[in-house]
C-alpha cells in the first residue's frame, strides 16, 4: 500500500479514535455522585466510593490518550508523524496500525521503560 494511502487510514483511525474519546469523556460529568458518605448503610457507601474511584480513573486514562492521539494528529500536521522521537527512525507501519499514536520504534520501546 502506498504511503499516502496507509497516512490517510492512519489519520482517519486517529480521528475516529478521538472523537469516541471525547464521547466517552463528555458522560462523565452527567454521572458524578458528589454525596459520598450519605447513605444510610457503610457498605452502600464503601460501593460507591470504589465505583467513583474506578470512574476517575478510566477517565484520567482516557484523557491520557486522548491527549496522545491529539498530539499524533498535531504531528501528522508538522509531517513528524511515524518518526521515533528518541532515534528518528521510521516507525514501522504495523506498529502505527496497531499504535497509532505510537512515539517510540519497537526498539527503542523497551530502552524507554527501563
Amino acid at each position: 500500500m502506498e504511503k499516502s494511502r496507509k497516512d490517510a487510514r492512519l489519520r482517519a483511525q486517529l480521528e475516529a479514535e478521538r472523537d469516541e474519546l471525547r464521547e466517552a469523556l463528555s458522560h462523565y460529568d452527567e454521572v458524578e455522585r458528589p454525596n459520598i458518605g450519605l447513605g444510610n448503610h457503610m457498605a452502600d457507601d464503601g460501593t460507591e466510593a470504589f465505583d467513583q474511584a474506578a470512574s476517575l480513573a478510566l477517565r484520567r486514562n482516557q484523557e491520557r490518550l486522548l491527549e496522545q492521539v491529539e498530539k499524533a494528529l498535531a504531528r501528522m500536521d508538522a509531517g513528524t508523524y511515524g518518526l521515533c522521537e528518541r532515534c528518528g527512525e521510521p516507525i514501522d507501519y504495523a506498529r502505527l496500525k496497531a499504535i497509532p499514536y505510537a512515539t517510540l520504534c519497537i526498539d527503542c520501546k523497551p530502552r524507554a521503560e527501563r
